[in-house]
């Protein structure tokens, strides 16, 4: 279980790549005192810098799990919600370099040039997808009109019916002199041209073809309009299929980037936990430990991390001095504190 735990008590990070690097962190602990030293004056430098810190926590807020959308992606299976979340989740990877290089401290500066935003593949999403597009991939709404051409084109097809209706009504009754002609649709009869039963046998429509009878009315249909209401019928099963084929392509391109997008993860992953790391130190008053190459041990006023957080008030900080004896006697009753004074 995580409560009670000290990865419950460090585990402060902002996306879930975070946590998932804090318990690697924890469970394959650093042993080289050079890359120990480096990731205490990575947290040494969040916590100097209020203004970066929360920036980058800000920033780290819109992004989601790239690693298990990149196993998505990887796998083939993932939807247009996975594209639209990796797609929000680059928006502020340059911000986060931006702020990092702007701080001209050498070693953030260094972390800020090893972020790699990925600006293309943002470019790519932001062009292709809607704001936010369905779960289901086989009934489009996806894409863009503007992102293709053909689907642009059955896109206004299918959107402005109602406008080329309104116009055909108007010229068809300026040609037969009909007043009371309309142009409508139902889902039985599909298209059709209505006109009352006191014109049925004009001359000026031997060109109608009869296609049902009314009480009161007649409706026709011709050749124009049988030919739009195939197309337009014809346009949103097109669509869908069009939509199907450009996310295939979509989701295969984007899958030429995963190495860089695990890269991407891992980098953020790191920073997530370095900032947690400077928050709990000064939420919690933690002091930075110094090394050396002997087997002195001197800690004065020390603390179990998890154990105060239980007892608050109640906990008493107990020195640990270990220097040319190597070796401590421990002794006292059950429950009173030998292993916690051990860990």
């Amino acid at each position: 279980q995580r409560n009670g735990s000290l990865l419950h008590l460090l585990d402060k990070c902002h996306t879930a790549m975070g946590s998932r690097m804090l318990n690697k962190w924890l469970n394959h602990p650093l042993i080289d005192v050079k890359a120990i030293r480096e990731r205490q004056e990575y947290v040494t430098r969040f916590m100097n810098d209020f203004v970066l810190r929360s920036e980058i926590e800000n920033a780290l807020k819109t992004v989601y799990d790239l690693e298990r959308i990149v196993g998505r992606i990887s796998c083939g299976n993932c939807n247009a919600k996975d594209l639209a979340q990796l797609r929000r989740s680059l928006s502020n990877i340059p911000n986060i370099k931006e702020l990092l290089i702007n701080t001209n401290d050498s070693l953030l500066v260094k972390m800020g040039n090893e972020i790699d935003p990925i600006s293309e593949v943002h470019e790519l999403l932001v062009k292709a997808l809607v704001e936010n597009p369905p779960l289901v991939i086989k009934e489009g709404g996806m894409f863009n009109p503007e992102f293709d051409e053909q689907l642009l084109e059955l896109t206004n097809l299918k959107n402005n019916s109602k406008e080329w209706i309104l116009n055909y009504e108007i010229t068809e009754r300026e040609k037969t002199g009909i007043k009371t002609l309309k142009v409508g649709y139902n889902h039985v009869f599909g298209y059709y041209i209505e006109v009352s039963k006191s014109f049925i046998g004009s001359p000026l429509l031997e060109n109608y073809d009869r296609k049902q009878t009314l009480a009161n009315a007649e409706r026709f249909i011709t050749p124009e309009l049988k030919e739009y209401e195939a197309k337009v019928l014809s346009a949103s099963d097109k669509i869908i299929q069009l939509e199907y084929d450009l996310f295939i392509n979509l989701k295969e391109e984007v899958a030429t980037y995963i190495k860089r997008i695990q890269k991407l993860a891992d980098k953020l992953s790191n920073i997530d936990c370095l900032v947690a790391f400077a928050n709990i130190a000064l939420k919690n008053n933690y002091v930075k430990p110094e090394f050396n190459m002997t087997r002195d041990i001197t800690i004065i006023d020390g603390r179990h991390p998890v154990v105060e957080t239980v007892l608050k008030n109640d906990y008493v900080s107990n020195d640990v001095i270990v220097n040319k004896y190597n070796t401590l006697l421990i002794t006292g009753p059950n429950m009173s504190g030998k292993s916690t004074y051990m860990r």
